[in-house]
């Protein structure tokens, strides 16, 4: 197959930035955004170029049960060619949006590269979620497609809406999946507009509802060589990053960035975190390179982490800030020094310690290549050594999101004034290196996952118990920090063991598991003048209990409850 002047200048763009890994100075300054015309098509022009003939192994899957799947190149091509012929046969067309929500499976896979062939819009869903949220997601997205595992779709029975219902195994009412494999296997043939919508991805909010992450053909798609250089991953290599489809790190890591150098996705799935496994695997599948949240990091850290592992080049952690004793232990123990790198979902990777950079300890390292960072006093809107960290958009910002599907006024709170505010706030040094301060919200990281406290408290007033509540994070070794709940009771409850029970019960019910209240207080909150509540000071309160290794008196934990445990 030749390549087509799309295929050729993302090509020249890939090899350029993996000639340049371990020369940071030299990469910043000679990358160029690749111009890939008006119409690309990632999964076309360059997926199916690659994968021509390609018998390299492009996904393995290993199972709990060491059962494991691998599928090379030129089969995952030819394959979602065929499911991209099938969606088109129950009527998935260019522009269409279609829930996907599976677990780490070859049929996510197969299923992202067949809607992008087809021009139609990914909506990568959580399977955690409940139908509440199913049913907002799928209203509010204008959903025309749903694509789920048949344990999943009694989720759905309370969703309206007029959706194509595929499922992969056996469920009434559902198309299966498994009809696929008597599609053609001829090429789609679809032409879309660089410009055209590819993917969608919901996020947290600080409202209870999530916000809808429009990236086109081209954002994320070439957005990533930015990723590819971060992750330092090359051709050959064996990749394995841990994530959950449905978040945005997926995309990155598991599909968008390994794929982009032609290295191979290693997948390990568990049901139950198990640090001396995922090690074994670590040596058996001979990755390269791994990247993990900083809660994995720390897991492994308690467990020991034993002999490096023998192919293991490259050591990275994104999703929160990692503490430098982590990284200390793992360059004492296995000669490698984990590298941080940041973005949101509304952006590629756009600061990180690259390959072969000198680490600064605490530090996010340095704005990647192609990507201006600019830090604004929140007060002045003047660039700053301590702010918002803000993308300058006088040049072409390649990895910036679209905007906000459906809120146009959220899109222009963030893309104002020439810049794209982040929300998070950090400084820079004299040499250039940015450190995380924090967020300019409410909102934290519990593990890898976001939080909205809104969300949480919205879930807790529906109990009869609750009149009021304020959700904020508390510190903790493991997670960086779970969910506590300050509850102000309704009259004519008590503040008991009996009401903290059942308050917690309600909430592991009606939220997420990663949004789950782990401790509970009951609580006068603290307010100004004008009625709200001052969420700083109970934070501030959660800091030096965690300082002070002292548990608050009054606080209920959801591990002294029985009734709790296994749910």
């Amino acid at each position: 197959m030749t390549d087509s002047p799309a295929t050729t200048a993302f090509r020249a763009a890939r090899d350029q930035l993996l000639d340049l890994r371990t020369d940071g100075a030299r990469a910043v300054a000679q990358f160029e955004w690749p111009d890939v015309g008006d119409h690309f098509n990632w999964a076309v022009d360059w997926f199916d170029v690659i994968a021509e003939g390609n018998d390299a192994v492009a996904l393995w899957i290993v199972e709990e049960d060491g059962s494991e799947q691998k599928v090379t190149f030129a089969e995952m091509a030819a394959r979602s060619d065929q499911v991209a012929n099938w969606f088109a046969s129950l009527g998935v067309a260019r522009g269409d949006h279609v829930m996907l929500m599976l677990g780490n499976q070859v049929e996510l896979w197969e299923s992202m590269l067949a809607i992008m062939k087809l021009g139609a819009v990914i909506l990568p869903t959580s399977t955690v979620l409940g139908t509440a949220d199913l049913a907002d997601r799928v209203d509010r997205a204008g959903v025309r497609h749903v694509i789920v595992n048949a344990e999943d779709t009694a989720k759905f029975e309370g969703v309206a809406g007029d959706y194509t219902r595929i499922a992969v195994g056996e469920s009434q009412g559902w198309t299966p999946f498994s009809a696929s494999v008597d599609a053609s296997a001829t090429k789609p043939g679809v032409v879309v507009d660089t410009s055209d919508a590819s993917i969608v991805y919901f996020t947290s909010g600080t409202t209870s509802k999530p916000k809808m992450v429009v990236h086109t053909q081209s954002s994320y798609p070439v957005g990533h060589l930015t990723t590819t250089y971060w992750l330092g991953v090359q051709k050959h290599d064996v990749h394995l990053a841990i994530s959950s489809p449905g978040w945005g790190k997926h995309a990155w890591s598991c599909f968008f960035a390994p794929w982009i150098a032609e290295a191979t996705v290693f997948v390990f799935n568990y049901g139950r975190f198990d640090p001396a496994a995922l090690r074994a695997q670590l040596d058996r599948a001979e990755v390269t390179t791994f990247c993990a949240p900083p809660t994995v990091w720390r897991m492994l850290i308690q467990s020991a982490l034993g002999d490096r592992p023998t192919s293991l080049r490259e050591t990275l952690s994104a999703g929160e800030p990692l503490n430098p004793e982590v990284i200390s232990q793992v360059q004492r123990a296995w000669g490698l020094v984990i590298r941080d790198g940041y973005g949101q979902t509304e952006t590629t990777a756009i600061v990180a310690n690259s390959p072969g950079s000198t680490l600064k300890a605490g530090s996010m390292g340095l704005p990647l290549p192609g990507v201006e960072v600019v830090l604004l006093d929140p007060l002045t809107g003047r660039p700053a050594d301590e702010g918002e960290i803000c993308l300058d958009l006088s040049t072409p910002a390649v990895n910036l999101m679209a905007g906000y599907y459906g809120d146009p006024e959220r899109s222009a709170d963030v893309i104002r004034d020439g810049y794209f505010h982040t929300g998070d706030v950090a400084s820079r040094d004299e040499n250039g290196y940015i450190t995380f301060i924090g967020r300019t919200d409410d909102i934290f990281k519990s593990s890898d996952y976001k939080v909205s406290p809104f969300e949480v408290e919205s879930a807790l007033i529906e109990h009869p118990a609750v009149a009021e509540a304020a959700v904020v994070p508390a510190p903790d070794d493991t997670r960086l920090n779970i969910t506590k709940a300050y509850v102000v009771l309704a009259a004519g409850w008590d503040p008991t063991e009996e009401t903290a029970l059942e308050v917690l019960r309600h909430a592991r019910v009606s939220l997420p598991p990663f949004m789950r209240v782990r401790r509970l207080e009951f609580f006068e909150l603290p307010k100004t003048s004008s009625g709200k509540i001052r969420r700083v000071e109970l934070r501030e309160r959660e800091n030096a209990a965690a300082a002070s290794g002292e548990r608050l008196r009054d606080e209920w934990r959801d591990d002294q409850f029985p009734q709790l445990r296994g749910r």
